[in-house]
């Protein structure tokens, strides 16, 4: 049996304790917004079918711009704006799923390190026993202070445990435990549920599943990803040509370019798309773009090659591999390309899902020797850089 299943991820909140000037949810972890590594984490899980990202009312409009630009723009994907407390937060996001939703996953904006399995076996615990929160044993010896901070007492820590999120819990639980207290303070959903009776099953989380709250947090996260995901570095190279036709648009890096003839070709011609597809296709060790459309398939003609390259993004996100940069030239006489070049970046940073600092595009003559010196045409160079898992080297 399985039932639809709903993240609702808060992060509404500031977090002082890591003396910022933004909330400590957008704040980068190995380059990229720590937020952004925690929707990652739902995205095309099995069981998720909705995720509600519960945000500043005033960050909403720079929380879609973050996720556009990191390629985390998935249809599933809403974001809503949180309250004052952790609770008006995941309520706000209650109420933004649909009725058939039958088991929500509420878990921590700050917490960017859960893995799949956590998440799953989370979801397994509110299917088959109504609610199911990750959580560790506690390891350290507890101790009780008075407010002079002198010990009174150590805690038997025998059936302690700390909690994490995920906290999966059937969808109408959590709408009781919220109708029965109302004005109730707590920190978590499971301290919401216990106060209406109703049954919490422990599912163990793992060490590394912390939450961000301080900058040694910050640290430990940087370190726990580098030994988690030890890159191997893969280069590709990618070039193309395509000579000058009538009658046809001129598009390169997916935008079109005013002039007075555009690039013959079976698709639209793209040379610059093109070079870049051909240098991750090269990287990945999958051939090149006329192997993954050929141009005796009707299905390409014409085609947009900004479709083509989200294709290819997609391969290289099946062996887990992202862009690290990209350097691309494009060797042309005319026109002058030297206005569009940052539109380009935008567009295929976007499509990459990378930042379009990473991406390089630069234009030259051949001072007016060759083919493309005598207008007959444009080329292109692209080479990329890979970080992949150490299983895909």
């Amino acid at each position: 049996m399985t039932l639809s299943a709903a993240a609702i991820i808060p992060a509404a909140g500031f977090g002082t304790r890591m003396n910022l000037d933004h909330p400590k949810q957008y704040h980068l972890l190995a380059g990229i917004p720590i937020l952004v590594h925690t929707v990652r984490a739902f995205i095309n899980n099995s069981h998720i079918s909705r995720i509600v990202v519960v945000v500043p009312a005033d960050w909403i409009k720079q929380t879609n711009k973050l996720f556009d630009r990191y390629g985390v723009n998935v249809t599933q994907l809403i974001i809503v704006a949180g309250g004052r407390r952790r609770q008006d937060s995941v309520q706000a996001g209650l109420e933004a799923l649909d009725d058939d939703t039958a088991i929500v996953l509420v878990h921590d904006g700050a917490r960017p390190l859960v893995s799949r399995d956590i998440i799953d076996r989370c979801y397994l615990a509110a299917l088959h026993n109504g609610a199911g929160i990750a959580a560790v044993p506690v390891k350290d010896t507890l101790k009780r202070a008075d407010d002079t901070g002198r010990v009174t007492a150590t805690i038997d820590r025998t059936s302690l445990w700390q909690a994490q999120t995920p906290q999966a819990i059937r969808k109408e639980l959590l709408e009781k435990a919220y109708r029965h207290n109302a004005d109730a303070d707590v920190t978590d959903e499971s301290s919401l549920l216990e106060k209406t009776a109703i049954p919490v099953t422990l599912v163990e989380g793992a060490e590394t599943n912390i939450k961000i709250t301080r900058p040694e947090d910050l640290l430990l996260a940087e370190k726990i990803i580098r030994q988690d995901f030890t890159p191997k570095i893969r280069i590709g190279h990618g070039y193309d040509a395509h000579r000058f036709a009538e009658n046809r648009k001129l598009v390169l890096g997916g935008i079109t370019i005013p002039h007075n003839r555009g690039l013959a070709g079976h698709s639209d011609a793209d040379v610059l798309t093109h070079a870049l597809c051909d240098a991750l296709l090269g990287a990945l060790g999958l051939g090149d773009i006329g192997k993954h459309f050929p141009d005796s398939d009707e299905r390409f003609a014409g085609v947009y090659s900004i479709t083509l390259l989200e294709h290819v993004v997609a391969l290289a996100d099946e062996q887990r591999c992202g862009i690290t940069n990209a350097d691309i030239t494009i060797v042309c006489q005319a026109p002058r390309l030297a206005p569009y070049l940052d539109m380009m970046r935008e567009l295929l940073g976007r499509t990459c899902k990378i930042d379009p600092s990473a991406l390089n595009i630069k234009a030259t003559t051949t001072e007016k020797m060759g083919f493309t010196g005598r207008k007959e045409g444009i080329s292109c160079h692209a080479v990329v850089l890979l970080q992949c898992p150490p299983d895909k080297a």
